[in-house]
Formats: C-alpha cells, structure tokens, sequence
C-alpha cells in the first residue's frame, strides 16, 4: 500500500503523461513485470487505462515512459501542486500567454520564478480592486525557459 500511495502522490494522482494528466490510472510496470518479477517504485508509474493501453501496444514507447518518469520525479520533487497547476494550465493552450493570480501570491509560485521558467508581469491596482479592499492581481508569465521546458516534457525530452 505504501509503494502505491509513492506512485500515485508522485504522479499527483493523475496520469503521467503530461499531455493527458486524467484519471483514474492504475498501476503499469515500465519494463514488464514478467520479466522483472519485482515491484519497485523506478519500475512503476501511474497511466490512466487509455494510456497504459497505449504503452503495452506499444504505441507509447520504452524510453519516452522512462523519460515521462524521471521529469515527474524531478517535477514533483521541486514544484507545488499550485506551481504544478500552473504550468500544465498555461501549457495547455499556447495562445495563453499569462495566468492572472492574486496580489501577494507570488510566494506561491517561488520556484518556478527562481528557476526562471515564469516571471511576474506587474500590473496597476484597478479601481476595483482599491475600492472593494483586495490588492487585485498581478500576471504569472512562462518564461522562454518555461516554454522550453513544456516542450521537452510533452516530447517526452529530459528536463534541462
């Protein structure tokens, strides 16, 4: 229970595939479990069933599993859910070229801004946002960097 629990908290309890991100997933052994006989969290990734299905087709192949694995490794050890969010939202359509978040959240999305893949725009407080007390908000921008690193992770590329 606890190998699942690693797998799927690793995994954001989504698909793996960055491009699919759905669920449920179950449980897929990335060499076959017939021939490693063992079950062992590098071995193992979550993939909702239309993706696992691809993978024992063969349609996704061994080493873009591996890849998509070690990126969520990295990805999930470095990045917040709310970070993570982000860049899977701004990732998901590339006419979007900013996300809107709350004055002072920057905190938030810390890393992400000092490993240069988004920046903040500032922006003026509106009349609103003084009139009714809020701070209004500031915009979250993927970086050049950013874009790249979406790229790579829909390519199924290591992450630089």
């Amino acid at each position: 229970m606890a190998l699942q629990r690693q797998v799927l908290v690793e995994a954001g309890h989504r698909c793996a595939i960055p491009t699919c991100r759905s669920t449920p997933v179950e449980f897929a052994h990335i060499k076959p479990y017939a021939t490693v006989q063992e079950h062992v969290l590098d071995n193992l990734i979550a993939l909702c069933p239309t993706c696992h299905t691809r993978f024992d087709r063969g349609e996704i192949d061994f080493r873009s599993m591996r890849q998509y694995k070690a990126n969520l490794g990295l990805l999930s050890g470095r990045y917040g859910p709310l970070e993570l969010q982000a860049l899977q939202w701004l990732a998901s359509d590339t006419a979007r070229e900013e996300i809107d978040i709350p004055r002072g959240m920057d905190w938030a999305f810390d890393n992400l801004i000092r490993d240069g893949l988004a920046e903040i725009v500032a922006r003026p407080p509106t009349w609103g946002a003084v009139a009714d007390g809020s701070l209004g908000t500031i915009g979250l921008r993927l970086t050049e960097r950013g874009h790249e690193a979406i790229n790579r992770l829909v390519r199924a590329e290591p992450l630089p």
